[in-house]
């Protein structure tokens, strides 16, 4: 009794839909999650890590790139570029490429661009963030907290300028 009762719990913790489930319900399963580059420089150290009368300026630049593949699945980026500048010194630079394998279920085609360029984003987000902040503290400085990106705007503005193509498993 106990062993069914242990395996019948250990079954409602997968991220596997139940037998019998609806498959045609729309659904995101995140396969796996990895850097897939990563670079921190801090050009002036030990100097810049003293700090200033003023704080540093942080440009953020922000990348997504999605991409079907063979075996279905979709490969999505999001790259992260940090420029930390006091007084016309350069005091870091970092850049993230993120990236996410997903499996998406139940998605009509219009709606996969979405899909792959805004809600994937969002999952991998807070695990991006918090290597930033980690690799900012590493550095000597104090942790880099970005603020929430706003994915759907990015999408947007990129769609109106004509820069989003489908993947390419998808034309």
């Amino acid at each position: 009794m106990r062993a069914a009762a242990a395996a019948a719990s250990f079954q409602t913790l997968t991220d596997m839909p139940p037998p019998g489930a609806d498959e045609s319900q729309p659904g995101i399963r995140i396969l796996a999650q990895y850097i897939r580059d990563l670079s921190f420089e801090s050009p002036h150290a030990p100097e810049s890590l003293r700090g200033g009368t003023t704080p540093p300026q942080v440009d953020l630049g922000v990348e997504l790139n999605a991409r079907g593949r063979p075996d279905g699945f979709f490969e999505v980026e999001l790259k992260l570029n940090a420029h930390a500048v006091r007084e016309n010194e350069p005091v870091f630079h970092l850049e993230l490429l993120y990236a996410g394998l997903f499996q998406i279920m139940g998605v009509r085609e219009p709606d996969l661009e979405p899909v792959l360029m805004i809600e994937c984003p969002r999952f991998l987000f807070p695990f991006a963030r918090r290597i930033i902040a980690d690799l900012t503290a590493e550095g000597g400085f104090p942790p880099f907290l970005l603020e929430p990106i706003d994915f759907a705007g990015i999408y947007a503005s990129r769609r109106a300028a004509g820069e989003l193509q489908p993947p390419p498993n998808l034309a």
